[in-house]
């Protein structure tokens, strides 16, 4: 084990822990694929990724692929949206926060179990409907 690996279960982590490196997690393979996607100046690499990671968009993005979630990821989910958080929504209204909240959460969750895989598989349906 290296010292950047997480050596618990995602169980055994707070939903806004999980969040919080879920936030990362979706963030970096987010820039990934917009790097990929295009070559643009920086300055518009950043607003085109706010299509992907706004409140508002990990909202929309949640209920499109809420459906193909298993029972495991809707509870990850379900932990995170439903946990009290101390900061608020800068530019979003408290529901959408919460969802991608609650997007993040299970973003985290899925890579802390070290599932690649699914995790790759869910962050491409999410830019799937993010650009739906």
């Amino acid at each position: 084990m290296t010292k950047f690996e997480i050596a618990i279960s995602p169980n055994q982590v707070s939903p806004l822990s999980l969040a919080y490196i879920g936030d990362a997690v979706y963030e970096m393979y987010v820039r990934s694929y917009i790097m990929h996607s295009s070559n643009m100046p920086v300055s518009k690499l950043h607003k085109a990724a706010t299509h992907y990671v706004s409140a508002k968009a990990q909202s929309k993005i949640y209920h499109i692929i809420k459906d193909k979630l298993t029972p495991e990821e809707t509870d990850a989910f379900k932990r995170g949206r439903n946990a009290h958080s101390y900061t608020s929504a800068k530019n979003a209204d408290i529901i959408d926060y919460r969802i991608a909240t609650g997007l993040e959460a299970l973003i985290g969750y899925v890579y802390i179990k070290k599932d690649t895989e699914r995790l790759e598989e869910i962050i491409s349906m999410c830019i799937d409907a993010a650009n739906e």
